[in-house]
């Protein structure tokens, strides 16, 4: 036999040898399921919405953050995908984190069904950063803006009532701060001061509840000042606008009674 015929051969049985016979496969076998498959895809969203309705955030953020780079960009999920991932945001006090979140759905996808209320969540998000009214206000403007964002764009959804009730919230706050920065002035009797930021609150702010508050500290400022005119201005407002159980009378009383004005003024002042 000719050498290089042996030898060929002999490479051929050794390659056969080594090849692993896997049968012909069963017919009834389950078909593999790859990891970013439709199928895997859709057991995961349950698993993910089942950990968020029973308020595992933590489960349910790892599962949604799988599903978000598992996901085809064509899938129809994943507005309400972002909307969850900012809930579980908000829940865990990341607001910020959250706002991104629900822009995202509001700013890339406009038309989507969710976009009002995702809108509505940012500007939620913003305002709960802003605790107290006597903190820095920057995030409650920025709350009242997005809320103002959500009318303008969203003007008869459902989320567009709920924001101009949230920015009425929003405007108590406002003149309760500007309230505690004139009451610090008028409790030293720096009365020019207070005066400038409680005119500016009534104007600013009407229909604030803290108004006729705002309005008596005025007048009690504008006697200690011996601004007979502008008390007078100011009792007709409030007897035009403001003549509620507590009565202009208590702001104020007839001019014979300066003696009593005044001695209530000082006591106020000193609160």
């Amino acid at each position: 036999m000719n050498v290089g015929r042996f030898a060929g051969l002999l490479a051929l049985v050794l390659l056969a040898g080594c090849w692993p016979f896997k049968g012909k496969p069963k017919s009834d076998a389950p078909a593999p399921v790859l990891a970013n498959s439709p199928r895997t895809i859709d057991s995961l969203w349950l698993v993910g919405q089942r950990a968020f309705n029973r308020g595992k955030w933590g489960e349910a953020n790892n599962v949604f953050t799988r599903l978000a780079n598992a996901m085809p960009v064509t899938d129809a999920r994943h507005a309400r995908l972002a909307f969850y991932r900012g809930e579980i945001d908000v829940a865990q006090g990341n607001e910020l984190d959250a706002v991104r979140q629900f822009r995202r759905i509001a700013d890339e996808n406009p038309d989507d069904s969710l976009a009002p209320d995702a809108l509505l969540r940012a500007a939620d998000a913003y305002s709960y950063l802003w605790k107290r009214p006597e903190l820095d206000p920057t995030y409650g403007q920025t709350a009242l803006g997005v809320y103002q964002e959500v009318l303008s764009r969203y003007p008869n959804s459902v989320a567009a009532k709920r924001a101009e009730a949230k920015a009425r919230e929003l405007g108590e706050s406002f003149a309760r701060k500007e309230y505690l920065s004139a009451l610090f002035y008028f409790r030293y009797k720096a009365d020019e001061s207070a005066v400038l930021l409680l005119r500016a609150l009534v104007v600013q702010y009407p229909r604030a509840k803290i108004v006729p508050d705002a309005l008596e500290k005025l007048v009690l400022a504008y006697r200690r000042l011996g601004y007979q005119e502008e008390v007078k201005e100011t009792c007709n407002y409030i007897a035009q606008f403001h003549a509620g159980p507590r009565g202009p009378g208590r702001y104020c009383p007839p001019a014979g009674a300066a003696d009593s004005v005044r001695t209530q003024a000082d006591s106020l002042g000193s609160r």
